[in-house]
């Protein structure tokens, strides 16, 4: 695609060189430029892109863009030069354009919420392959088609980069996929990764303190968070959530409520719950329908049908929908069970904030003895740990506190503002070897009792320092048992 044809239509200036230049790609990190992108200068946290430039020209670029307020070096005057008022805003553009804009070829839902959003993300996934749809979801777990993990070369973020995103939704309509699901991270709506994806339906699940680190405090966190309400053409909100019943409020043409309060779109009332079941009644002014689903938990119950709103939202008749909510399945590291050959009741779970680590502890039978593994991670959102304390003391038995990515943050510093929540009679061991917490924990168990592993979920490496170390829960669980067994054997 030539230059010109490129910068069609969107606010910039350009010297030197030829706007007839052809681009054939886009990138904003120098190493990775192939020859003929066109590299993107961006202001990084720490230090500026325009350091990167002769680096990208060296690599094969074609073209530089800027905004104004970046100084750039002195380059060769037939390369051309782009001033851009945004240069986020701008690489989004430029990814949807360079892919001929697939997500218009797509019916798109994306989710967002504090809480949830892979869960709900694999709801909807699994409800559409059930209605015999082909569906995609981009998110933290990965890209799967029809719930089949997809390789990919690029970082697994919650929501991907637009120069990413692009190219895997191209991806996706060369291979007759219907339906794209994706997470929508604050963090991904703030940086304008999604502004050029054409979004069919916007969910909003929940707010609460996390990120605060990352977007400057709450205000501008919620910000970020209803940047999906503009992106959508339609919204299904979570009624019983203050902020999400604000975004309900700010756009209620486009908005439709669930919740287990009477004011909501779709009322959700209990009816039974017993070991792996809840049976609930979902009314609407039009229709009742008795619905069974294979969880217990009014947070799993509000993931559920936040899933079967967002279908519905499409138009999908909801008779056609609820006849499949019984074969939900949590993806992975979501209360992931880890079969054992002692009888413990282990889990894993991506629990990392105070609400997350409440919704699952109350699901588990209160009678038996719970053990708890888990920090909180280092270097943000400090603010949590005492509220993730207070919440462990309430519903866990024995905790044993160890390490969650501390990054540059002392983890014994980190564990005792988690202690700090706890209620003074709270028994609890320090081990700062998330392995040997993990087999402490797991030593301590006996037959019927449960073990929850909280945290890192389906994360595949600890953060210490600067360094990522390979590290898997259910790794370390595993073997724990498999160890247990050959030194019986012996």
């Amino acid at each position: 695609m030539q230059l010109a044809e490129l910068l069609k239509d969107w606010p910039c200036s350009v010297t030197g060189g030829s706007i007839r230049t052809i681009i054939t790609g886009v990138e904003d990190y120098a190493q990775a430029v192939q020859p003929g992108d066109i590299f993107i200068v961006r202001k990084g946290k720490k230090t500026s892109g325009s350091r990167f430039v002769k680096e990208a020209l060296a690599r094969g670029a074609v073209a530089i863009v800027a905004e104004e307020s970046i100084s750039l070096p002195i380059i060769d005057k037939d390369i051309p030069f782009v001033w851009v008022p945004n240069t986020a805003l701008f690489l989004s553009y430029v990814s949807a354009k360079l892919a001929a804009f697939p997500a218009e070829a797509l019916t798109v839902i994306a989710i967002t919420g504090t809480n949830g959003k892979t869960t709900v993300s694999h709801f909807v996934s699994q409800l559409l392959s059930a209605l015999q749809k082909k569906v995609a979801v981009i998110g933290t777990v990965g890209f799967f088609i029809n719930g089949e993990k997809q390789q990919t070369a690029y970082e697994q973020l919650t929501t991907l980069q637009a120069k990413e995103l692009h190219p895997i939704l191209k991806q996706c309509v060369r291979n007759g996929v219907t339906h794209v699901v994706l997470e929508a991270s604050s963090m991904g709506l703030q940086q304008h990764r999604l502004d050029h994806c054409d979004i069919d339906c916007g969910v909003f699940l929940n707010l609460s303190e996390d990120h605060l680190d990352d977007h400057g405090g709450l205000d501008a966190y919620k910000r970020a968070k209803k940047r999906l309400a503009d992106l959508s053409k339609k919204l299904v909100i979570n009624g019983d959530d203050n902020f999400c019943r604000s975004v309900g409020i700010y756009d209620k043409k486009k908005s439709c409520s669930f919740g287990f309060d009477h004011h909501n779109d779709l009322h959700i009332q209990i009816i039974s719950e017993s070991v792996g079941k809840t049976v609930l009644c979902l009314q609407t002014s039009a229709s009742e329908h008795i619905v069974e689903i294979p969880f217990v938990g009014k947070y799993h119950v509000q993931n559920a049908v936040a899933a079967l709103m967002a279908i519905w939202r499409l138009g999908i008749p909801m008779e056609d929908i609820v006849e499949h909510m019984w074969s939900l399945r949590l993806p992975e590291g979501r209360l992931e069970k880890i079969d054992n050959p002692l009888g413990i009741d282990v889990y894993v779970d991506y629990a990392h904030t105070a609400e997350a680590l409440q919704a699952v502890l109350q699901t588990f039978d209160r009678s038996k003895t719970i053990y708890l593994v888990f920090s909180c991670g280092g270097n943000r959102d400090k603010a949590k740990r005492f509220a993730m304390g207070a919440v462990a003391s309430k519903y866990a038995d024995i905790i044993y506190l160890t390490t969650d990515n501390p990054r540059d943050e002392d983890p014994i510093v980190i564990n005792e503002s988690i202690i700090a929540g706890f209620t003074e009679q709270q028994y609890y061991e320090i081990y700062l070897d998330r392995k040997q917490a993990i087999h402490q924990a797991l030593a301590k168990a006996t037959k019927g009792d449960i073990v929850l592993v909280a945290g890192k979920g389906h994360e595949q490496t600890q953060q210490i320092k600067n360094q990522k170390l390979p590290f898997s829960d259910q790794q370390c669980i595993k073997e724990y048992f498999a160890n247990l067994i050959i030194d019986d054997a012996e």
